[in-house]
């Protein structure tokens, strides 16, 4: 026994376990950053979410699958982020029946307080070299995509899940695969867990991406992948 710990534990169940420290820290420090600013870690969500999405806007149903939390609960959020004049509901024009929640300009300002990475956690990734957080962020991709296909989770806006997503497309070892949205190579510790940009490559495609990112073969080896969106 090492500081509780069996030393016959398997590896995944010391990973879990190290997964579980790092999560009671950040929400340990959520809740604490949060009140600071006089929101629910909740409400925090919500903000750093509109925020992500620009000035789009997105409905309460679909604020409710991107944070995975009830839909009452997301409207309760709403409700008192409305009171505080951070968001705003209004008619969407490209469907008057729908009601979307778009922030304001107050809420701009808190919202980008809210996406800011807390120090303690960036002094941490800091501490992982180049291969490491290469690594790790691949690690990361394949968790989330796990619990994405297990239902545990809302589907992310990940590289491997994206239109414009060429998994090793270069010979290059450090950058194998192709951003076509930025048209530049990017490797592994570049892959994006939700980026704005994403555009979702369909249920045909998305299979075939993903296998061709975790099996590490030319896309040219199952023929060439549809042509890119206004080419």
């Amino acid at each position: 026994m090492y500081r509780g710990i069996p030393v016959t534990a398997r590896p995944d169940e010391r990973l879990a376990a190290g997964l579980a420290k790092i999560g009671l820290v950040m929400r340990h420090h959520a809740w604490a950053d949060a009140g600071e600013r006089g929101l629910t870690p909740t409400q925090s969500q919500v903000l750093a979410l509109l925020h992500a999405r620009g000035g789009d806007g997105l409905s309460v149903s679909a604020v409710a699958a991107e944070v995975a939390v009830s839909q009452p609960t997301v409207s309760d959020a709403v409700a008192a982020l409305e009171r505080k004049r951070l968001v705003a509901r209004s008619r969407s024009e490209a469907d008057g029946r729908v009601v979307l929640v778009r922030l304001t300009e107050p809420g701009r300002r808190v919202a980008q307080q809210a996406v800011r990475w807390p120090d303690y956690l960036v002094r941490a990734i800091d501490s992982l070299d180049a291969d490491e957080r290469a690594v790790f962020v691949r690690g990361l991709v394949k968790m989330v995509h796990s619990l994405q296909e297990e239902g545990q989770i809302p589907h992310s806006r990940m590289c491997p899940s994206c239109i414009y997503f060429r998994p090793h497309a270069h010979a290059d070892q450090e950058r194998p695969h192709h951003c076509a949205f930025v048209d530049a190579p990017i490797g592994d510790a570049d892959l994006r867990i939700d980026c704005r940009d994403h555009e979702s490559a369909g249920e045909a495609l998305r299979p075939r991406l993903w296998h061709l990112f975790i099996e590490g073969r030319s896309p040219g080896a199952d023929g060439p992948l549809p042509a890119l969106p206004g080419s």
